[in-house]
């Protein structure tokens, strides 16, 4: 779930509102293309970087909520003296007037990709299947050269006619958390505005009842280790040391950037030692988890540390 698409129709349920998305950036910005701000005439949900850009596009997009449903703006922001900022980059951005369908490609949206196209009186979607692949609804192909990043910061307005399309995700690192104990609810009570795409499972029955955990076998918990794509961090929480073991084992065989553990350093060198008798290569294993130098037991830290030291890597891996 893209959070700004669930703010969208709990806005929209309680009247107009107005979707701010960031089409491109150049230097130095406080966020990336792809985020996107839902704006009613008393609320924000989400941030496009806050400060004097985000108070000047607030009013924007509040003043378009006036205009009919589907009026939209493309709008230059030079971050300078003209905003009384210092960062010195730019941000290109589409306002618009959510219309009464907004909710039907919203859900497309949330499917897949869709291809927004500017006309003079709204804007047009379809569905655009298969990673920048296939068809656009109606038979009609899309440009190959047209994708998302398509359209630049600089230069002329993109107007009607012009179309790009949208991601179903903005970037971020898939986090696979196995374990949804006091720690693995901590972890997951922090991850909302952080660049993770959160997947959390546990295998039992009652964890099921905590929102957002899938409750899964323990195999499919294995499985779903051992075949994480490169990209992205595993952190392993289970309540049972035998549990935590065969993760780990099935981690480490598969490609995930980044294996995390949850122990001390006797389970550490538990674990180490049976890795290795059974021909593991446990370089890419961290434990205990969490940035070096950040102390303490409450699973409230160990969450902040460990979600800070993927954040990192991440960074430094970029």
């Amino acid at each position: 779930m893209v959070e700004w698409t669930e703010a969208a129709r709990a806005a929209l349920a309680q009247g107009p509102a107005a979707l701010v998305t960031i089409l491109a950036t150049e230097g130095s910005a406080p966020r990336g293309a792809g985020v996107r701000m839902v704006v009613t005439a008393d609320a924000l949900h989400g941030t496009i970087g806050g400060g004097a850009l985000e108070w000047r596009v607030t009013e924007q997009a509040r003043a378009i909520l006036a205009l009919p449903p589907g009026s939209w703006r493309v709008q230059d922001y030079p971050l300078g003296p003209l905003l009384g900022q210092c960062c010195g980059g730019r941000v290109r951005l589409l306002v618009e007037r959510l219309g009464p369908d907004a909710s039907e490609w919203i859900d497309a949206f949330e499917k897949g990709e869709t291809v927004a196209r500017l006309e003079t009186a709204a804007i047009q979607r379809s569905t655009f299947p298969g990673e920048g692949r296939g068809l656009v609804s109606g038979g009609s192909q899309l440009d190959p050269g047209l994708r998302w990043g398509s359209i630049v910061a600089r230069g002329p307005l993109p107007e009607a006619g012009t179309q790009f399309l949208e991601p179903a995700k903005t970037p971020g690192t898939p986090l696979i958390l196995l374990g949804a104990g006091h720690v693995g609810r901590a972890i997951a009570d922090r991850t909302p505005g952080l660049p993770y795409h959160l997947a959390w499972f546990d295998s039992r029955d009652e964890a099921a009842d905590y929102p957002g955990v899938m409750q899964a076998g323990e195999d499919t918990m294995v499985d779903c280790a051992r075949t994480a794509p490169a990209d992205a961090a595993i952190l392993i929480v289970t309540h049972d040391h035998s549990l935590d073991y065969r993760l780990t084992a099935a981690a480490l065989a598969g490609n995930a950037g980044y294996v995390g553990l949850i122990g001390s350093a006797t389970k550490r060198a538990r674990f180490l030692s049976r890795l290795s008798n059974e021909g593991i290569d446990a370089s890419r294993l961290t434990c205990p988890i969490g940035l070096p130098g950040v102390t303490g037991k409450e699973p409230a830290v160990i969450a902040i540390a460990a979600l800070a030291q993927i954040l990192s890597l991440a960074r430094h891996a970029a």
